[in-house]
């Protein structure tokens, strides 16, 4: 029988249980080629039908077509991405970045090795407690960068920015949490360890003809073009955890979809902030503007900080782990993924209720 907590880590996060186990079949056999997972070669028929099968379903579940978008399987998580991505496009042009939080922070730093950023609008002022409206875009810029979600400040972009010119997302966080127009984008990257898999690979959903505009002299393991002639296949992918995130994608679709698995995120969000705005004695809510406090990322203080331990020793003794904020901010963090259960966001609520009630 397998103990499961209530795991609010930010990732690695929560995975389905019947990914889980199917993946440690997997560990054992993969279908009937008497070899693990973990042993079969990546040039083998069995896998190549998993890591193709898993781009196909990765662009329907987007509700993208194959013939425009390309699917990329690589290392390095989402801080690769804030480099890889200017050394491709921005070849000492101008590109235009949403600042919200401390990894679009890490995406500027990364960009200006490679042209120059201008920051198009910044929460950076309020303590990234809200997702700024107001964008001062450059006409003619390469392309224009937001960060979807933001982990560690709980805030999320309640809809996609108008722009003329290419939208790129790391969409790390929020990635097949709520409906978007995915055909918005232009490019989009994501980490596979909060909402699709483990950590180990990290997924770029680019449009053909944008990667045709890419750099052609970069050395082959930073090429967009490289990789997308390859299909993920120049060098040995990360086989294992592309294996899951193709079992994540069809437990999403077994769901009913992204639709179906947004119901519930807001269902689990809604009742976590109701709690918190309950006892405004008690808690303190980063996010003040309703709007753009994230689904996925709940984060929150205590009036009285002396009170901290208690409450993580309280919440540790009802079997929910993983609330401690970000060392960065410090405070508290409910993360809750795709995966993660309504009945743990309720258990968390009540307990937010109990612990208020308690300190009165």
């Amino acid at each position: 029988m397998m103990r499961r907590v209530y795991n609010f880590g930010a990732g690695p996060a929560i995975l389905p249980v019947p990914v889980l186990q199917q993946a440690s079949q997997g560990v054992l056999e993969i279908g009937s080629s008497g070899m693990s997972i973990l042993e079969i070669s990546h040039r083998s028929k069995e896998y190549e039908a998993i890591h193709f099968g898993t781009a196909e379903r990765l662009l329907r579940v987007l509700g993208l077509d194959a013939d425009d978008y390309d699917v990329l399987f690589l290392g390095g998580g989402a801080s690769l991405q804030f480099a890889m991505l200017p050394m491709n496009f921005l070849n000492g042009g101008v590109a235009d970045y949403v600042h919200t939080g401390e990894w679009s922070g890490k995406a500027m730093k990364e960009a200006r090795h490679f042209g120059s950023v201008n920051v198009a609008a910044s929460s950076e002022e309020g303590n990234f407690s809200f997702i700024p409206k107001d964008l001062k875009l450059t006409p003619g810029a390469k392309y224009l960068h937001i960060t979807t979600n933001n982990t560690i400040e709980g805030t999320e972009w309640p809809e996609l920015p108008a722009c003329t010119v290419p939208l790129v997302a790391d969409a790390s966080s929020d990635i097949l949490a709520r409906k978007l127009d995915y055909s918005r984008f232009t490019l989009l990257y994501a980490g596979a360890q909060k909402n699709l898999g483990p950590a180990g690979v990290t997924l770029v959903v680019v449009r053909k003809s944008f990667v045709q505009e890419a750099a052609s002299d970069l050395p082959a393991m930073l090429s967009y073009r490289v990789h997308a002639k390859a299909g993920s296949l120049y060098n040995t992918p990360p086989v294992v955890a592309i294996y899951i995130v193709g079992l994540v994608l069809a437990w999403i679709e077994e769901q009913g979809g992204v639709g179906a698995l947004e119901a519930v995120n807001r269902q689990k969000a809604q009742a976590v902030y109701e709690a918190l705005d309950e006892f405004p004695d008690v808690y303190e809510p980063t996010v003040k503007a309703k709007e753009d406090r994230s689904i996925m990322n709940v984060t929150f203080r205590l009036r009285d900080t002396s009170r901290e331990q208690e409450f993580l020793q309280g919440a540790a003794d009802r079997q929910m782990v993983g609330l401690k904020g970000h060392r960065s901010v410090g405070g508290f963090r409910a993360s809750m993924y795709n995966a993660f259960p309504l009945e743990g966001a309720l258990a968390l609520a009540d307990y937010l209720r109990e612990f208020a009630r308690k300190g009165k």
